[in-house]
């Protein structure tokens, strides 16, 4: 985990680990440390959060690549969960509805007040129920760890290897596209040498043939008179 001794460079945040798998949920001490985490995410990161009700902004670090489809169920249940049970009123409620989306989807205007964001596409928020369950709170408690994670630099240093792995990919493609153009060429050239070497066949045969009758016709009119 991220965590620095010695110093506070960032917010407090608290991280947990979820129980389907190698993966990180995190979340702010309050308002202002969500503030920063709605500032500093990452474009692997999706945001859970109880829907209508102050609750804690609960975060859920994907792996590269992977899309929110590709969540499990038991990672949702963990956050879900998560977001209810750090709800003054959600902790309350037999149930409560859930809103998650990507932290790329997240958007922050300068009127607005601390831990309070918007949407830039609303159409990509989901929604889940959540009911109380204590296993879940517990085991995910059981792996909590506070740390003050230099949130600027996180955010910095995975814009660089996006940078690094887009330049890779486009030599990747450069160099196919390369490839392909250099087979088309070669074919090409293949097939007009083919069509050269029939279409010198074609003329050696017409001139083989026509030697032949002309012989033919001298040897007639030889015969003839």
């Amino acid at each position: 985990l991220p965590c620095f001794s010695g110093h506070k460079p960032g917010a407090m945040v608290f991280y947990f680990k979820s129980r389907c798998g190698n993966y990180t949920i995190y979340m702010g001490k309050d308002q202002y440390e969500n503030d920063e985490l709605i500032k500093y995410g990452l474009d692997t990161d999706v945001w859970f959060h109880v829907d209508d009700l102050s609750s804690a902004h609960v975060y859920l670090r994907l792996k590269p690549y992977e899309t929110m489809d590709d969540i499990k169920d038991d990672c949702l249940l963990d956050c879900a969960t998560l977001c209810k049970a750090n709800s003054i009123q959600g902790c309350k409620m037999k149930e409560v509805t859930i809103i998650y989306t990507r932290w790329k989807n997240l958007k922050k205007t300068a009127n607005m007040v601390p831990g309070q964001v918007t949407y830039h596409r609303p159409q990509n928020v989901r929604r889940m129920k959540a009911e109380k369950n204590n296993s879940v709170v517990n085991a995910l408690n059981k792996t909590k760890e506070e740390c003050f994670p230099d949130l600027y630099k996180e955010q910095q240093d995975r814009e660089k290897e996006i940078t690094r792995e887009n330049k890779e990919k486009k030599r990747a493609e450069d160099k196919a596209r390369k490839a392909a153009a250099l087979e088309a060429k070669m074919r090409k050239e293949e097939m007009s040498y083919d069509r050269i070497m029939k279409d010198d066949n074609m003329t050696s045969n017409a001139e083989t043939k026509a030697t032949a009758d002309s012989t033919a016709a001298e040897e007639y009119e030889d015969d003839f008179f």
